[in-house]
């Protein structure tokens, strides 16, 4: 295969501007996780933080606020973080929809549907149960809507966003029914049903690890093949992309991103709206340095609102999720009155 010497500078550049851009999100990143292991409730000095890492005492209560407490949830808030974000990539790419969201388009929504079904219906507690059904819950909700919103034409932004819409608000209102019917089987779970990464303990971030880890790993393997497919479909089939497979591709990795994510942590919307879009405004329309750059972008911003969270109403703490929404709303008000949004 022959390669211009354009094309191999624009290689060259695309890899020369990623890199120095990557180090800085993943540096931000390690520093916000030493501040989430450290503030809260009961804040933790840096000496007594690294004696908990690496000396963990199990008679010491700050080594248990650590260990047990805040090490998972920051675990948590980077794998969840980088999933929504990932995910709400793939599909804005995939549909070339610049609305498109896994909670806005009604993923999240089935597979906490599916959550609180194995959950209230079968009396499935462990997540190492209950992610199998969020993972099922989560690729039903995006064929369906995907379905619906070709039944008529062709899958247009506003169709699929109005119809991804309409999903979650049905299947909202039949899990909120669910669990009035048994408050007690849902009590736990009145905090998860926001979005929240705490209380979770290690056990949850094991379980959802390998899906998440894994649609992660297929979405950087599909990047390549995003950027012919943004340009349309007789555009991508001309270069030889096989759009059949990469759509199949996207559909699982956003199944394993945004079910497993959800199963751990919860419904939180947003995230794949907000990251990717700041993203392109700062690096261009290239997917291949949008996937990996949403991927550090979203585990920072759910790693600082659950920060946040804890912080603004002291001693008190407010969920990841309602802090995630409080920035979230305004930005899709922005996109949605703006004559155009980023470009895709």
């Amino acid at each position: 295969m022959i390669v211009s010497a354009s094309s191999s500078r624009s290689v060259y550049y695309s890899a020369r501007t990623l890199l120095p851009a990557v180090a800085v999100l993943v540096l931000l990143l390690a520093l916000l996780s030493i501040a989430s292991l450290m503030l809260g409730a009961r804040p933790i000095s840096l000496p007594v933080l690294n004696a908990a890492l690496l000396h963990y005492d199990p008679n010491v209560t700050e080594h248990i606020v650590v260990r047990d407490y805040r090490l998972p949830r920051t675990v948590l808030c980077i794998l969840c973080g980088a999933a929504f974000g990932t995910a709400g990539a793939l599909i804005q790419a995939v549909t070339r929809n610049p609305l498109a969201d896994p909670g806005i388009l009604g993923v999240n929504a089935g597979a906490a549907f599916a959550v609180i079904l194995a959950v209230g219906v079968f009396s499935f507690a462990a997540i190492n149960t209950y992610v199998w059904f969020a993972l099922a819950g989560a690729a039903i909700a995006g064929l369906l809507v995907y379905a619906i919103g070709t039944s008529t034409g062709g899958a247009t932004p506003v169709r699929l966003l109005l119809t991804g819409v309409a999903l979650s608000a049905v299947l909202g209102g039949i899990g909120s029914s669910i669990t009035l019917l048994d408050p007690q089987a849902f009590d736990s779970m009145r905090h998860w049903q926001v979005g929240t990464v705490g209380g979770r303990n290690m056990n949850v971030a094991a379980s959802v690890a390998p899906f998440i880890i894994l649609g992660l790993c297929l979405a950087l393997v599909v990047t390549p093949a995003l950027n012919a497919a943004i340009l349309g479909d007789d555009a991508a089939r001309a270069l030889g992309l096989n759009l059949i497979r990469l759509r199949v591709a996207v559909v699982i990795a956003v199944t394993l991103l945004a079910g497993a994510a959800t199963a751990a942590v919860g419904p939180i919307t947003f995230i794949g709206l907000m990251v990717p879009h700041a993203v392109r405004w700062l690096a261009g329309p290239d997917q291949r340095r949008i996937v990996p750059l949403t991927m550090l972008g979203s585990a920072i911003l759910l790693l600082a609102s659950d920060i946040a969270g804890r912080l603004v109403i002291f001693p008190d703490e407010l969920e990841a999720g309602i802090v995630v929404a409080f920035l979230g709303a305004p930005v899709l008000i922005m996109l949605a009155r703006s004559a155009r949004t980023t470009p895709l």
